[in-house]
């Protein structure tokens, strides 16, 4: 029985070494061909063919189109027509107050990077005809300007040339008054992106905090009433578009002044949150749906820069966007205004928010950065056209004869719709690839524990660098199992 045993053992020690030497084989042809699989997998960008699942479905809280649509709206209709627009010569230039004092507290943010700066044009770059009462176009050729881009130049002539159809009253949702041209300036949109400019730190968060706190604090789990639940999500829908143009257009190597796209900052600020994604598309369409409710007046409207063909191409742009017969067929009234404020208290709680957001507009003077004071004051410049389209004009047949904008209102609102559809449009196309490499750091330092595991992870791990294996007691990964049945398992 002695031998008998011995030759068990015997043999059972030939069969685990066999295993072993099996094991290290495998291990080593995982070292010499994961080269080359790298090779024949090609990029490492995630896979198309899941690119139509939504994460985000069902309707938009409050609104009347659902994720989906708004997604495919955007992407076809929306997204191009509004580039092409925000590029032409009316809409490239914005008109603000940039050096005012904080009316609340006093400002000592400081932005340590160049591009928290606003580029402006020195008025003596300018020809002199800029300086006079319109008189003739301009050529591009004829603009000279820093950094040797000719379309840094502001158009000193929209400030002087009187436009037909355009006024100049305040709007009572915000609180610059537009008719002091004395203290406004010009400043060229496309010269002055808004990304991240290195602006944090106590300075910022104070401006967030006053904003949510005084102005639009989060209405309490299970509120039903709509009119108090609509200026929080629209300031927390317009803060994660900027938060994720932040990180569109991120200073990854401020030595090298390398930018990038920062997935984990979109994850943190953005994606974690899905409130703060549902809040995003309900701001787009709440923009949305003003434009298309004013959409008889802004096409009516002359945009004269003195350029017959840029003018037509603005025009005919307008037309696109506000007729879009997909649009109209797909998601008619993207927000319906026409419900809000019917109760008996109506009228005070809209009188409320109107002081709310002049407050908001108010401490866009405090942001410490230029550039993001610009952004910020555009946006919610923005947003007050917005309100003022939906909530101060009753009925939309009455709306063609009461309306009345300023060519700057209408500036800063289809700059707004446009920076909301490319948010949107980043979400939808980064979300599932920042969710799932935001998955792979968290699941990594377990997964990296193992040495065989960390070979199967380079040799079978998904294209986003996520294991397929994702810790090594995993039963499902063939080398663990392998290693198991070698050692024993613990």
């Amino acid at each position: 029985m002695a031998v008998v045993k011995s030759w068990i053992a015997e043999k059972g020690g030939r069969r685990r070494w066999i295993w072993v030497t099996t094991a290290l084989v495998v291990v080593l042809l995982a070292v010499v061909m994961n080269p080359m699989i790298s090779v024949f997998r090609g990029t490492d960008k995630p896979c198309h063919c899941a690119k139509d699942a939504h994460k985000y479905s069902g309707m938009v809280e409050d609104c009347c189109c659902n994720y989906e649509t708004v997604d495919h709206l955007n992407e076809e209709v929306l997204h191009p027509t509004l580039q092409e627009l925000v590029k032409t010569p009316f809409f490239r230039y914005f008109k603000a107050k940039l050096w005012c004092d904080c009316p609340f507290w006093l400002e000592d943010g400081l932005c340590h990077l160049r591009d928290c700066s606003v580029c402006e044009c020195p008025e003596s770059e300018f020809p002199e005809t800029f300086k006079k009462p319109f008189n003739g176009g301009f050529s591009s050729e004829d603009l000279i300007c820093q950094e040797g881009k000719p379309q840094a130049a502001v158009d000193r002539t929209l400030d002087t040339k009187a436009f037909k159809g355009w006024v100049e009253v305040d709007n009572p949702w915000t609180n610059d008054d537009e008719t002091d041209n004395a203290e406004m300036t010009y400043v060229n949109l496309l010269l002055n992106p808004e990304r991240y400019t290195g602006y944090t730190g106590t300075s910022a968060r104070r401006i967030w905090d006053a904003i949510y706190t005084e102005n639009c604090p989060k209405y309490p789990s299970g509120e039903f009433c709509q009119e108090k639940k609509i200026l929080y999500k629209l300031i927390s829908g317009l803060h994660s578009s900027i938060s994720v143009h932040i990180a569109s257009e991120y200073l990854i190597n401020e030595v090298t002044s390398t930018w990038g796209q920062n997935l984990t900052l979109l994850y943190d600020r953005v994606l974690r949150y899905p409130d703060r994604v549902g809040n995003l598309y309900f701001t787009f369409l709440f923009v949305l749906r003003a434009a298309t409710k004013a959409a008889d007046y802004l096409e009516q409207a002359e945009y004269d820069t003195g350029n017959p063909d840029d003018d037509l191409k603005t025009q005919s742009l307008m037309r696109q966007l506000l007729y879009n017969p997909k649009l109209q067929a797909a998601c008619p009234i993207p927000f319906d205004e026409a419900k809000l404020w019917k109760g008996e208290n109506g009228p005070e709680l809209k009188q409320q928010i109107q002081k709310q957001f002049r407050n908001i507009s108010a401490l866009m003077d405090c942001v410490g950065c230029e550039k993001c004071r610009l952004w910020g004051k555009l946006q919610v410049h923005g947003l007050g056209t917005a309100l003022k389209i939906l909530f101060s004009i009753d009925g939309q047949e009455l709306l063609g004869q009461s309306l009345q904008l300023q060519r700057n209102e209408v500036i800063a609102l289809m700059n707004l719709l446009n920076r909301l559809s490319e948010s949107l449009k980043f979400v939808h196309e980064k979300g599932t690839s920042a969710d799932m490499a935001i998955e792979g750091q968290l699941s990594a330092p377990a997964a990296q524990s193992c040495p065989l595991q960390r070979i199967w992870a380079s040799v079978v791990g998904t294209k986003d660098g996520h294991s397929s294996c994702p810790a090594p007691a995993s039963q499902g990964c063939p080398l663990q199992r392998m290693w198991n049945s070698i050692c024993g398992s613990r």
